[in-house]
């Protein structure tokens, strides 16, 4: 049975008095896709912030490979005696930021693509690249980096071969077609080295034929990198195609998780997506 390599466990996003994630609790197995699903406003996004340390979550915890990388557990847990004094726990805080998450081994996409789109294809992927660089401020200064430099630019070229973007690493990353810059997108986050990789709404915008291309691309790197992918999205062909399990929002709450046949067949997801009639 796979080890769960990423698990969120009664995660709470609150907003002032809205609550955006409530008690969420998932498990992401290794080598797994699984989609996060649900209407809009469900919390899917502040869920991935959450993940990925842009917020800090007002409640709960997310492990990765078993280790706590984020908790806010803001009651006290109890009373521990220190030589005849009594002192209370400290709270079980952790907070990362979204450097340090990535560093972990969790990258991501974004719902709106977030290239550097002045810049040339080659050069967006290299400067994904620094986050795991062998260097320091004073070998850049000194010129003394070249082997790194070197190593990295190597890499990168390799990388972008793979993805078979190589042929545009010259052209303006804003220049290229919606699909390219999706594939880009990802080839940047993979550049990270990441064992998880976060894909939020991926196939926006994608017609089909570049839909069927980009569940393709997505399964060739899940095999080719040992990734295991949680992805956000609303079309559910996509979904059902791709996706081994499937997690339910509807808002901010878990209302139903299961293989892509018992989601569809679901009449909680059915009532969250279409509405009820009420003569029903």
């Amino acid at each position: 049975m796979s080890e769960v390599i990423l698990r969120l466990d009664n995660l709470t996003m609150q907003f002032g008095g809205v609550t955006a994630v409530d008690s969420l609790s998932m498990e992401l197995n290794e080598g797994e896709i699984v989609a996060l699903i649900g209407p809009n406003g469900a919390g899917k996004t502040t869920a991935f912030n959450c993940i990925t340390g842009v917020y800090t979550p007002t409640n709960g915890a997310i492990y990765l490979e078993g280790r706590k990388i984020i908790a806010n557990h803001p009651k006290r847990r109890g009373i521990k005696t220190f030589g005849g004094s009594n002192k209370k726990f400290e709270k079980d805080v952790i907070i990362r930021t979204p450097d340090k998450i990535t560093k972990l081994g969790i990258a991501r996409t974004f719902q709106n693509i977030r290239l550097f789109k002045d810049e040339t294809v080659f050069d967006n992927v290299l400067v994904a690249k620094h986050m795991r660089s062998r260097q320091n401020v004073l070998t850049a200064m000194l010129r003394l980096n070249f082997k790194e430099e070197a190593r990295m630019r190597k890499e990168t070229k390799e990388l972008l071969e793979m993805q078979d973007l190589y042929r545009y690493k010259d052209e303006i990353a804003g220049s290229l077609p919606y699909g390219l810059q999706r594939r880009l997108e990802i080839a940047r986050a993979l550049a990270t080295g990441p064992k998880v990789l976060l894909l939020d709404e991926p196939a926006a915008g994608m017609n089909p034929n570049e839909t069927l291309e980009l569940s393709e691309f997505i399964r060739d790197i899940k095999e080719h990198y040992g990734l295991s992918v949680l992805l956000i999205e609303h079309h559910m062909d996509f979904v059902n195609q791709i996706a081994d399990r499937i997690y339910v929002l509807d808002f901010g709450k878990l209302i139903a998780e299961g293989t892509p046949d018992e989601i569809s067949n679901n009449p909680a997801v059915i009532e969250a997506y279409l509405g009820v009639d009420e003569d029903a």
